[in-house]
């Protein structure tokens, strides 16, 4: 934002200012500072004059504020990450600004380095107008990220017959000149092709081509590019920048946890089965007010809704939500969410106990799935059979934890190796400790001496039955007992129980959403958690759109407290799911809410922007609708508003 007000601020001046080239920039924790091409440069606004020719920006400085700034085109499109200073701050070098970087070291080194390069000039918000070849490497990677910045190039002779068409291209549409053209090669180059190379680049004129190559054969032909080795770990110099840096790579294993959860967040979704098939429509249920039905009084502007349970909101759900009926200027001030204590010990008496999971081992691999479908479980529990219910919990919808481990020490730890065990029951040493550390794989003993911290922890049952058996042989599989509950099984249990019966099982689903505390497995989940997590979130988001789809429109079943709290249970989880929004602003529509449903549109309207993305056309379509049935104006359906300052 502060480089798209500098270019705002020269574009505005009536002497023509031109917007000075740019080496590099540098990011601490509180400081931003550019280095300008000509460091005998005077400062220009916001920045002021730092050391060594650097213009740093002030604490205080003025800048754009979002909207604004999103319509300024990033001026230094080229800027990325290379590495990190002494002091740790992050160094960006500008790119577009260079012919050539040249990287030594061992080739799994310069990969790594181009990787890096690669992913993040490939979602960078300044990036847009970056194009980046890939050659010999992240040949996956155009079709995994979102942006379509990315072309992977077998060859290196490809890439160069490219790069000539680019040239030509660039001829033909000169508006198009300043793209900057980014080619990442990570093998080495022959000597004719660097040669070739050299040659066309020489002759880019306008267009700003750069080439990251190994220095083996291609430092030659580029005798001014500056050599960075990407195999040191040590702080090195960068003439460019005018400082030392140590240079960042993104290790194999981390590329492969990044490009694994890109592959999961891209999957179609599955078709419904069993009881999800009976997640309602939007269209199921939902029947649009009349205008004299919505026309209620507003909610008083000091009160805030209550919780599904009656409860007073203390800010622990989703804070815009359930301050829907307040001025949308406070909402900054609203407190961050936290979890809640454990619904299970505040439940009424003659509610439904917890029921003991049943086994999982070798022969069946997935024990949560199998646990949810055995409804004869649940029917015990209801007609009050009796089950050991002081038997440890693992909770999941949340951060991790789990009964009797302590959240302190090497208890997040075992808490995680605990929720390892019950949804991978079964699995060797070797996977179980590449599964706690990707990047840097437990130990044997180290997963050894957890297990036995854990075994201690959680203790025995009533018949003295260890709740983390011992292993009797080598190979025998680390596991849990059978009776280690988990919430996640009781959310289920509940859930597919209730949804086959329509309004009539709005009870249980809302003790499964009782359950939730946050982000399932937290906010930054192992490898291995992640897809059990996008399908809680998933589940999650069907059934708090199943209890606000019957408890919005008039009838029995009408409480829009309860659908209030639903949704906001949800969007703690999933903020950006604009199906729960849609249910937000149904609900604050039926509730005659026209405050509320300004926050609503609002909050959505942020979440898009910072996604950069447009909103669903259900939800566009939506606000048409609501806007012109609150302001009574069919035949010209109102703009959606401004967004609300603070």
């Amino acid at each position: 934002m502060a480089l798209r007000t500098l270019a705002h601020q020269l574009a505005q001046q009536k002497n023509d200012a031109v917007l000075p080239p740019v080496r590099a920039a540098r990011i601490g924790a509180r400081t931003l500072e550019v280095l300008p091409e000509d460091l005998a440069l005077d400062a220009a606004a916001p920045f002021v004059a730092g050391k060594a020719g650097w213009w740093v920006l002030p604490a205080d400085a003025d800048l754009l504020d979002e909207d604004a700034a999103r319509d300024v085109p990033a001026p230094y499109p080229g800027l990325v990450t290379i590495g990190h200073a002494e002091t740790d701050d992050l160094l960006l070098l500008n790119l577009a600004r260079l012919p050539a970087l040249l990287l030594d070291g061992n080739p799994v080194h310069i990969t790594e380095v181009c990787t890096s390069l690669a992913l993040e000039l490939g979602m960078s918000p300044w990036a847009s107008e970056v194009e980046i070849v890939t050659i010999g490497f992240g040949e996956d990677l155009p079709q995994l990220l979102p942006t379509a910045r990315i072309a992977h190039m077998r060859h290196a002779s490809h890439a160069l017959r490219d790069l000539s068409e680019r040239l030509l291209e660039a001829h033909q549409m000169p508006e198009t000149s300043h793209h900057p053209y980014l080619l990442l090669c990570a093998a080495a180059l022959d000597s004719d092709t660097a040669w070739k190379f050299a040659d066309v680049i020489d002759k880019a004129g306008s267009l700003p081509v750069t080439l990251i190559a190994p220095a083996s054969t291609a430092a030659a032909h580029f005798p001014e590019a500056e050599i960075l080795n990407a195999s040191v770990s040590d702080p090195q110099p960068l003439d460019a920048a005018g400082t030392d840096i140590t240079v960042q790579r993104l290790e194999h294993a981390s590329y492969l946890q990044i490009t694994t959860a890109l592959r999961v967040s891209a999957q179609p979704a599955h078709p419904a089965e069993g009881p999800w098939q009976d997640v309602p429509a939007e269209s199921d249920v939902w029947q649009e007010p009349a205008p004299e039905e919505s026309a209620g009084p507003l909610p008083d502007a000091d009160s805030t809704p209550p919780s599904a349970s009656g409860a007073e909101v203390d800010g622990e759900v989703f804070p815009a939500l359930l301050a829907a009926t307040t001025d949308p200027s406070g909402l900054r001030l609203l407190a961050a969410t936290t979890p809640t204590p454990q619904v299970a010990e505040e439940a009424e008496p003659g509610a439904d106990a917890p029921v003991a999971p049943a086994a999982g081992g070798p022969d069946n691999p997935d024990p949560v799935a199998r646990q949810a479908a055995e409804a004869g479980a649940v029917q015990e529990a209801d007609e009050g059979e009796t089950h050991d219910l002081h038997a440890p919990e693992i909770r999941v919808l949340g951060p991790v934890e789990v009964d009797r481990v302590d959240s302190t020490g090497h208890g997040p730890r075992m808490a995680q190796l605990a929720a390892l065990l019950f949804f991978r029951p079964g699995r060797s040493a070797d996977v179980l400790c590449s599964h706690m550390d990707p990047v840097s794989p437990w130990s044997t003993s180290t997963l050894n001496a957890r297990m036995q911290g854990l075994r201690s922890s959680l203790g025995s049952d009533a018949s003295g039955s260890l709740y983390v058996p011992r292993r009797k042989a080598a190979e025998d599989p680390y596991r849990l007992a059978p009776g280690v509950r988990c919430d996640w099984t009781r959310f289920l249990q509940l859930v597919e129980r209730a949804l086959p019966l329509g309004p009539a099982g709005l009870t249980d689903m809302e003790k499964a959403l009782a359950l939730v505390r946050g982000r399932p497995f937290g906010g930054k989940p192992l490898p291995w958690a992640e897809p059990h997590q996008q399908e809680m979130i998933t589940r999650i988001i069907d059934v708090a759109h199943t209890v606000a789809t019957h408890r919005t429109p008039p009838g029995p079943h009408h409480d829009l407290s309860a659908a209030r709290q639903a949704v906001a249970t949800a969007l703690d989880v999933d903020p950006t799911a604009e199906l729960l929004y849609r249910d937000w602003l149904r609900i604050e529509s039926a509730a005659g809410n026209r405050q509320g449903l300004h926050t609503a549109i609002t909050r959505v309207q942020q979440v898009n922007r910072a996604l950069d993305c447009s909103l669903e056309t259900e939800t566009t379509q939506l606000l048409n609708e609501l806007l012109g049935l609150t302001h009574h104006d069919h035949a010209h359906p109102p703009s959606l508003p401004e967004r609300q300052r603070p």
